[in-house]
């Protein structure tokens, strides 16, 4: 029971935090200034954030030399003329000028092994891509998290100071009557200003989650940033199980590793190839020294390198090739056991923060506004002392921070759990309940 309540409100923050790549009928990028949603804030990431459209630059960059790995070598023109004779000669007895026209056949299909080294490489270049695009992302949400954070703690700071504020002008009424002593009052006006202290602090939280924001949109860090505002969504339950899956078919880092081996397995192919040499065919067209034709001969001829004559090093090559392919499928199973590492962490992370949720909100909170209330009746009847009641105020305005504290770190923590998998783990269920709604 308590794993399913746990993988529903994981699925319910995480819900909130996955955003529709794509802008929103009636959304527009004013309400950044005014109304910050994380749509918003997701859409903005993924068109300004330069360090996306750096990474998106390399990847088409890498396809680009996949087209020049797989074509032909360059076509060999080469052109000779008589430049001064120094001897007498018969007519048509030498050339005076000849054009040589020579292309590399790849035969042996070279070329193509190249192109899949490159598009293996290019592959690689993509989910880096999508590493970099997760990241920012992630990074861009937990950003989000922090600023509404930051927002509710000063709404808390700004309660608990309205409070103190309170109790001190009790503390002052019943010093005035005789009832209390100085040492009440001036406790109360001590934590009053301790805490306008601590807002200090929160304000300065605040502007350091809207500079950050903004950095990430590619905003200028003084560019206004409206409040944060709730995006409820649907449940849905996940298991470990298919998160395993997700995490092993989608994490750019399981991809690349895949990716490398293939480029390394290209290698080895293209090392086993140059043993075989590829053709040049060549055409040659020469002219006689006094012939009245502009072409006096025509020549046809074959090239080819000789590999056989230095065995040491092609088979150098293919041991070479060999040991790479084996590095590779150890980086693969190294990487598939530093992601299960990775995934189980940011799971038990999300249940711990979830713990301390549901623990702060259901009793520390609501217990801690009780004895609050109970020290507050029980001083005004003269039952408690002050510094009872003081203490129980402090109490209380510390344990609703932290509540809403964990409640950043749990949402943060999810948000880097997608980050972590490496796939779109809630688009589907967005479009299903869409569906749902609409029928």
């Amino acid at each position: 029971m308590k794993t399913t309540t746990f993988l529903t409100l994981l699925a319910t923050t995480l819900l909130s935090v996955r955003a529709e790549h794509a802008p929103e009928n009636g959304v527009s990028e004013a309400p950044l200034a005014a109304r910050l949603s994380l749509t918003a804030v997701t859409r903005a990431v993924l068109e300004n954030n330069l360090a996306i459209r750096e990474a998106d630059n390399r990847w088409r960059a890498a396809q680009a030399r996949v087209r020049q790995a797989t074509a032909w070598d360059d076509l060999k023109v080469s052109a000779d003329s008589e430049f001064k004779r120094f001897v007498n000669i018969p007519p048509n007895a030498f050339t005076d000028q000849a054009v040589t026209v020579e292309q590399s056949i790849p035969l042996t299909g070279k070329n193509l092994s190249r192109s899949r080294i490159a598009a293996a490489e290019a592959l690689s270049v993509y989910e880096d891509v999508r590493r970099t695009q997760l990241d920012i992302l992630a990074k861009a949400r937990a950003a989000y998290f922090r600023l509404a954070n930051a927002y509710d703690q000063l709404a808390i700071n700004q309660k608990n100071l309205t409070s103190l504020r309170q109790i001190a002008d009790i503390s002052r009424s019943r010093y005035e009557a005789g009832t209390d002593s100085a040492a009440n009052v001036l406790v109360a006006e001590t934590e009053h200003s301790k805490m306008l202290e601590t807002r200090r602090d929160l304000e300065r939280a605040l502007s350091d989650a809207q500079s950050q924001l903004n950095a990430l949109m590619n905003r200028d860090a003084f560019a206004p940033l409206g409040r944060p505002v709730g995006e409820p969504m649907p449940p849905m339950k996940l298991s470990v199980p298919t998160l395993r899956r997700l995490t092993l078919a989608q994490r750019p880092e399981m991809q690349m590793a895949h990716a490398k081996i293939d480029a390394e397995k290209a290698k080895l192919q293209l090392a086993h190839r140059a043993w075989i040499p590829d053709p040049a065919i060549s055409i040659r067209g020469m002219r006689y020294n006094e012939a009245a034709q502009g072409v006096s001969e025509l020549d046809a001829g074959v090239s080819f390198t000789v590999p056989w004559l230095n065995p040491r090093k092609y088979s150098a090559g293919v041991r070479e090739a060999q040991q790479n392919v084996g590095a590779a499928q150890h980086a693969l199973d190294r990487e598939q056991t530093e992601t299960f590492r990775l995934l189980r962490d940011q799971l038990e992370k999300i249940e711990t923060a979830h713990h301390h949720v549901e623990l702060f909100q259901d009793k520390l909170v609501p217990q801690a506004q009780q004895a609050f209330e109970a020290n507050r009746f029980s001083y005004e009847s003269g039952k408690a002392s002050f510094l009872d009641w003081i203490s129980a105020q402090r109490n209380v305005r510390d344990i609703e921070a932290m509540a809403r504290e964990h409640l950043a770190d749990y949402q943060v923590a999810v948000a880097e759990l997608e980050a972590v998998v490496g796939a779109d783990l809630y688009g589907s269920i967005r479009q299903q309940t869409a569906e749902r709604n609409s029928k």
